[in-house]
């Protein structure tokens, strides 16, 4: 696919890096020259210096693209991007929105008169995502695929667990559940029937939603189902994960040392505590009871403050943490001292548009632990190589497993003789370095 990026930045960067690997064409168009010049000299994909929401800039530039993703920094000019590229004939646009105003209940036909096939907020993305880890308590990770059927749970082995060091072929895990993915000192491990479990590996588990419900209680260790949160950081992101948790009935204390913050926040939350004043404030933290709190989730926009107050948390006794990174390369060193759970905006928001430039075939994208791994839900097409084979006959790529599929609704956990058929939806969970091969063979 023909895929043209507008705006240079942190998340553009990734898209343009996530795409060039996958093969697709890539242009980047940027008007910071210091930024174009950092991902010319960085990837292999075209960069072109200009105002990618100028439609006579993108007839004139000559620029042929089925797809336009529009990353700036601006609201206002990814939305008049998506409408100049429909003027030069681009059939579909994506727009990075993060206004509230822009993207809320009945907007689709302002979006449509723009010429915006899809918005995409990702401070509401990263607040969904960790309002679903915080009601699966065990979890370190929560994804959901086949329209709720399906979920892939994340969770670390402890040294105590009855599942270490008995390999996957003789492992009695309970029925519609299998293990799709492993990581062990920072490298992602696709499982054979010969491979362990060791103590604390975090483990990858896909199944049916209820099975896997069920299954992730006894990793719970004494952890309760979490009703009192605290949120460090009154942002975009805290502000949407406050109003959620609210509405499922969690006990919620927000804490930001900016006062028009706290006071916005205040007007529009109709339960819950909003306190001003600085996270790192030991005895503010005790007074409020840091200790007691069965979640911290740090949201500052400084990814070493975020470590700082999740340590400070855990040490003064928190049950479970969670941390936002703006830097990925940050969440494998916060996972091994200690933070629970390390989510990063960008990735989450590179998956959802992964999703729409592989669309057609490809259902939903989920990247993992920092894009280690993928867990993708993909049709199997009429054309497939695959229609009719048992799966042990097909050559699917060593790194990629089939955890489930779906079939006229029903779930299935596959064996080595599961017959593939057309219109399945196929769970897989696989490494980048496999992720072209798979879109081809489906």
């Amino acid at each position: 696919m023909r895929v043209v990026i507008v705006g240079a930045g942190k998340l553009g960067y990734s898209l343009a890096q996530y795409l060039s690997k996958e093969e697709h064409e890539v242009t980047v168009i940027e008007q910071d020259e210091e930024r174009r010049l950092i991902v010319q000299n960085s990837l292999d994909v075209m960069t072109v210096c200009g105002n990618g929401a100028s439609p006579q800039f993108l007839l004139d530039s000559g620029i042929k693209a089925d797809l336009l993703v529009a990353v700036t920094d601006s609201d206002e000019v990814n939305m008049i991007t998506c409408m100049a590229a429909k003027q030069a004939g681009i059939p579909q646009t994506i727009a990075r929105v993060r206004n509230q105003e822009y993207v809320g209940h009945g907007q689709e036909a302002f979006h449509m008169a723009l010429g915006i096939d899809l918005t995409i907020n990702p401070e509401m993305v990263t607040a969904i995502e960790i309002s679903r880890i915080l009601l699966t308590p065990a979890a370190l990770d929560v994804e959901d695929f086949g329209n709720g059927k399906v979920r892939l749970l994340e969770v670390r082995i402890r040294p105590d667990s009855s599942l270490v060091n008995i390999p996957l072929r003789h492992l009695a895990l309970p029925p519609h559940i299998l293990v799709a993915g492993i990581l062990r000192q920072d490298s992602m491990i696709i499982p054979h029937g010969s491979d362990l479990l060791l103590p604390q590996d975090s483990v990858f588990f896909v199944g049916s939603s209820d099975a896997i419900k069920a299954f992730s209680e006894q990793f719970a260790e004494k952890k309760t189902r979490i009703e009192r949160v605290m949120i460090i950081g009154a942002g975009r992101i805290g502000r949407h994960l406050a109003k959620i948790l609210v509405n499922v009935g969690m006990s919620v204390k927000v804490i930001d040392k900016d006062r028009e913050r706290c006071q916005e926040l205040a007007t529009v939350l109709d339960k819950g505590l909003v306190l001003c004043g600085e996270g790192t404030d030991i005895d503010l933290l005790i007074e409020e009871g840091v200790g007691d709190a069965d979640a911290v989730v740090c949201l500052t926009d400084d990814d070493k403050l975020n470590l700082l107050l999740a340590l400070l948390a855990k040490d003064l006794g928190a049950q479970k943490t969670i941390v936002r990174v703006g830097r990925s390369e940050y969440m494998s060193l916060m996972g091994k001292v200690g933070v629970d759970v390390v989510l990063s905006p960008r990735l989450l928001t590179a998956g959802v548009i992964l999703r729409q430039v592989r669309r057609g075939q490809v259902v939903a994208v989920s990247l993992l632990e920092g894009a280690k791994a993928e867990a993708m839900e993909i049709v199997v097409s009429n054309n497939s190589p695959l229609l009719g084979r048992r799966l042990k006959e097909t050559k699917l790529p060593r790194n990629a497993i089939i955890g489930a599929l779906i079939r006229e609704g029903a779930l299935i956990i596959p064996d080595g003789n599961t017959l593939l058929q057309r219109e399945d939806r196929a769970i897989i969970f696989a490494l980048p370095d496999t992720i072209a091969k798979l879109s081809k063979i489906f």
